[in-house]
């Protein structure tokens, strides 16, 4: 991906913004105080969600995959976590076109999304971080939640710093806390990223010095594309896979003790009972992968190219330029 200027960051960024205030009802910043207040600020962005599904499937000529009877299924996203968008908003275009009716669910919590697909409200989470992020949320509703399969493998958390940075390793951090203000920019305060910055990564590297400033995915973005403009030193949290690492000129810090955990996979999280009430899509989802190429095109398709808003066209766009990716999912 190449790399572009700061006014399509900026747009990226703002659109980012746009869902979160959506989501949130503020500007990021209160969000630990919306999950302690059991707020889910919840959001349905499907506005065509009075359409009847039986009819749109006769109109369109075609049946639920596998000759299923169509119905309504609920996806349910952070929206300022990108892959989680991207993937939802595709496959709410792969399923419409199969006869069912998808409605997309904004939360702004990792953990209240979890609980809402462990209850039932929100069906399918399909982008979660299983088995190191959301490692703890898989544990605690254990039998409530269903794994479709992985889409991606070697995902991984990371701390990256700008490539002009002169360190290479989070061991580094602690003898320059004043190269960087005595603080690391991170995101969410209930992202499982946080979690471990918090309760391995700062023990372990003797990081007492530091502050971990909690906001948002948006915020984090915005402290680092300023500092990048200004060639200041910045420490942030961040993942891969995601398009900030290409849109920005950063490098991942060495974690040599381990402490943000191993790589894992991206994975669609179900409620219980899933696939035995949508099998035929329970199946779909099980083929479903991506590599780094496809994921990183379809992320940037929907978050840089076409930006907030405009995230069914984007994936109209993706689809024409991957027009064997439908058939991977029912082959």
């Amino acid at each position: 991906m190449k790399h572009t200027s700061m006014i399509m960051r900026t747009g990226a960024i703002t659109g980012l913004l746009a869902l979160t205030l959506t989501a949130c009802g503020s500007d990021g910043g209160d969000t630990e105080d919306d999950a302690n207040a059991g707020d889910t600020a919840a959001e349905d962005t499907d506005d065509s969600a009075g359409d009847d599904t039986d009819e749109s499937a006769d109109a369109g000529g075609e049946e639920a995959a596998g000759g299923g009877e169509g119905g309504t299924i609920t996806l349910g996203i952070i929206p300022s976590w990108t892959d989680g968008l991207s993937t939802a908003y595709l496959w709410k275009n792969v399923l419409e076109g199969e006869g069912y009716e998808v409605e997309i669910t904004e939360i702004a919590d990792a953990g209240l999304l979890y609980t809402g697909v462990a209850n039932g409200d929100i069906d399918i989470y399909p982008s979660a971080w299983p088995e190191v992020t959301h490692a703890s949320y898989m544990e605690e509703y254990g039998d409530q939640l269903e794994d479709l399969g992985a889409y991606y493998e070697n995902a991984k958390l990371t701390f990256a710093v700008p490539e002009y940075t002169e360190i290479s390793s989070i061991a580094d951090l602690a003898d320059n806390v004043d190269m960087f203000g005595g603080e690391i920019i991170g995101i969410e305060p209930g992202a499982g990223l946080t979690k471990a910055t918090k309760e391995s990564v700062m023990p372990t590297y003797g990081l007492d010095d530091y502050t971990l400033v909690e906001s948002s995915t948006t915020a984090m973005l915005t402290e680092l594309g300023s500092a990048i403009d200004n060639q200041e030193d910045i420490v942030v949290t961040l993942w891969r896979p995601f398009w900030a690492n290409s849109e920005f000129p950063v490098k991942d810090l060495e974690d040599p003790e381990g402490a943000l955990g191993e790589p894992e996979t991206l994975n669609a999280i179900a409620t219980a009972g899933f696939s035995e009430e949508f099998p035929e899509v329970a199946e779909m989802f099980g083929n479903f992968t991506l590599d780094d190429d496809a994921y990183g095109s379809l992320e940037d398709t929907v978050v840089n190219e076409y930006g907030g808003g405009q995230e069914p066209e984007a994936i109209e766009a993706w689809l024409e330029a991957n027009p064997d990716f439908i058939g991977t999912l029912t082959s």
